[in-house]
């Protein structure tokens, strides 16, 4: 058994760094904490190469003084903090006293500070945690803190650093939710020499609103305020028709603090309850202030989770907040359908549902057989057909290559039974060809009978192939536009038509690959996407491009799409790209065939008929074939397409068992 000893320091504090330190965006998080927290009311972010390269965040709080510089990079060493007491009612961002020691042990470090109304700074250098000499420098009032070669001695966690686009676009994120914790403070980003980002800091959300999140945003939002039990709730909601198709635009706020809370993401979606299409999600900028000693900021090391007193409280809150701005705002719609398609509209590369216009003619003059009894329509079940005598739907009207094509009447042509003979029509040149019986009752074939319409003479009929037995299922209709009910015996399926036919259109995009028909668009579709998707849509443009999409870079956040695929409407191409982008963050961005079939996925779920459409009794026929004949089970998601309800079940539904 091995002995226990104690760890070396700086193995200690190595695993201490992992704690706080996990990329880039870490760092930024507590040194901009830390600027606020001196009281700051300038604070500018500048990174290079994602971060991990160089790091510099600039503040002009109250300082550092010249001999607590080194002090201020022991572990456990904090000005916020000072008994017992305190920890009771935190109302700082920091109290730790563990992010600059985590930092410095895993980077260089230069930090040059100068308390308010001194003369000249102090400047320290360490490097993985071992300072050097305190010396003197000229920098303004303020602290400015460089951090260069992150994770340089810990060559484990540098290897799991993701592309420099990514981890930017993490630090962005650090960088926006400051801003929005805190509007009276001047937040400005800069990236590779480039500013994405500057807030007014006059104090108002709303402006940080617009800084941050957009001009589409802060016009999508309403004012969200409201008081009670030493509770105050105060920002801004979306409309519920600008809903987005994730939670990436939800920003909650505890005391000035960024939190993520379920909590209270679950409080803002009720109040949305039949108000918004469903698969969206509402943005919000919520402000709950709270009494200090009410809410525990200690639950985790990163402090972006935090636990309630009174939760109840909480969560009634902010749900009365958002559902009183939502009635309040009276002007615009609670909601925005979707816009309906045609039935009979199909787009490119589309799964082709409806049959073509006249059914294709058999070698030898005999229609394909057609089993009507389950394509929904409703017909007279016919009798049996003779032996040899192929069964039709309709008597096509057939010309010689010598004969006039005839005129089609104005006038409604009746409907013919399948089994019976069609009506008359008299005409000098129509005669009625019969077609040869058997070679041993030839001689007892009876005369031909009066005439009938024109037909083509037809080849002897050779001896057909014994009938295939009719399957045991059949369409019984269709409930609510979206569920197909299929009987088979003595069960009945609910079919969901979205599902399956998504899942014919993924099966063949694999197998016969995406060739998509993509259209120009007049003007550019600018979309404004979260830090995160915007990157990892960067680093996949040559993916989005084989799917149809032509897009570029058009500014901080901001793609501009030039084509698109004929199947995305150009509504509805951010909240695609939104979703590839979702996708690709969390399974397909590492490996390149995992990344196509993520996108694969939406295209396929954009072409197929939606829930809600009208279908055609055909359309539903030829899905539900697909499903009873075990080619589709399960849509590309994972989620079944058919439930099963039978005869025993249905009936102890009406106490007949």
């Amino acid at each position: 058994m091995a002995r226990i000893q104690v760890l070396d320091k700086h193995v200690a504090e190595l695993i201490a760094a992992g704690e706080v330190v996990e990329r880039p965006s870490s760092v930024v998080k507590e040194l901009v904490e830390n600027a606020v927290d001196a009281g700051s009311s300038v604070v500018t972010v500048e990174i290079k190469h994602g971060g991990t390269s160089y790091l510099r965040v600039t503040d002009n709080g109250c300082g550092i003084a010249r001999e607590d510089v080194p002090v201020a990079f022991l572990r456990h060493a904090t000005s916020k903090v000072r008994d017992q007491e305190d920890l009771e009612g935190i109302g700082t961002l920091g109290f730790r006293g563990e992010a600059l020691a985590a930092i410095s042990a895993v980077s260089r470090i230069d930090v040059m500070s100068c308390p308010a109304g001194g003369v000249i700074g102090a400047s320290l250098h360490l490097e993985g945690g071992v300072p050097g000499p305190v010396e003197e420098a000229g920098c303004p009032p303020g602290t400015t803190m460089v951090v260069r070669d992150l994770f340089y001695n810990t060559p484990a966690r540098l290897k799991f650093m993701k592309k420099d686009a990514a981890e930017g676009a993490a630090v962005f994120s650090a960088v926006q939710r400051l801003a929005l914790s805190h509007p009276e403070v001047r937040v400005t980003f800069l990236r590779d020499g480039r500013q994405e980002m500057q807030t007014p800091g006059d104090g108002q959300l709303q402006s940080a609103v617009y800084a941050v999140l957009g001009r589409e945003f802060a016009l999508g939002f309403v004012p969200v305020k409201g008081s009670g039990e030493e509770m105050e709730v105060t920002g801004f909601a979306s409309r519920p028709a600008c809903c987005r198709g994730s939670r990436s635009y939800q920003h909650f706020f505890v005391n000035g603090r960024y939190v993520r809370s379920p909590l209270l993401t679950a409080a803002v979606e009720e109040a949305y309850a039949n108000q918004k299409m469903v698969g969206k999600f509402p943005g919000c900028v919520i402000h709950l202030r709270t009494k200090l000693n009410a809410v525990d900021v200690n639950v985790h090391p990163t402090k972006m989770e935090v636990k309630f007193g009174q939760e109840r409280q909480v969560f009634s809150a902010v749900y009365h907040a958002v559902l009183s701005a939502l009635e309040g705002d009276r002007v615009h719609p609670g909601a925005v359908l979707e816009r309906p398609r045609p039935h009979d509209m199909v787009t490119p590369n589309q799964t082709r549902l409806s049959p073509p216009a006249a059914p294709p003619v058999r070698a030898g003059g005999s229609l394909p057989l057609h089993d009507w009894t389950r394509s929904g329509r409703a017909s007279p079940a016919p009798a049996a057909p003779k032996a040899g005598t192929p069964s039709r739907v309709s008597p096509p009207v057939s010309v010689r290559a010598d004969q006039p094509i005839p005129a089609v009447p104005a006038a409604p042509v009746p409907i013919v039974s399948p089994v019976q003979a069609p009506p008359a029509v008299s005409g000098p040149q129509e005669r009625r060809i019969q077609p040869p019986a058997p070679a041993e009752s030839t001689e007892k074939a009876e005369p031909c009978p009066a005439p009938a319409p024109v037909r083509q003479e037809e080849p002897p009929v050779e001896q057909q192939p014994p009938a295939q037995p009719e399957a045991s299922w059949r369409v019984a209709g269709e409930v609510l536009n979206t569920y197909i009910i299929v009987e088979q015996g003595d069960r009945v399926l609910f079919i969901d038509k979205h599902a399956a036919h998504e899942r014919m259109n993924f099966d063949r995009m694999k197998a016969q690959g995406y060739d998509p028909m993509a259209q120009a668009l007049l003007a550019p579709a600018v979309c404004r996407l979260a830090p995160e998707e915007h990157a990892a849509l960067l680093s996949h443009l040559p993916l989005l491009e084989e799917f149809g999409f032509q897009a570029e870079e058009f500014g901080p956040g901001t793609l501009a799409v030039r084509q698109a695929p004929f199947d995305v409407d150009a509504e509805e191409i951010e909240g695609t790209l939104s979703q590839i982008a979702r996708k690709l963050l969390t399974t397909g961005s590492a490996d390149p065939s995992a990344a196509r079939d993520e996108v694969m996925h939406t295209m396929a779920c954009k072409a197929a008929i939606k829930g809600g459409w009208h279908t055609t009794p055909q359309e539903l026929e030829r899905v539900a074939r697909e499903v009873m004949e075990g080619r589709v089970k399960y849509c590309p998601h994972g989620r079944p397409v058919a439930i099963e309800l039978t005869r025993k079940e249905l009936e102890k539904q009406f106490r007949r068992s």
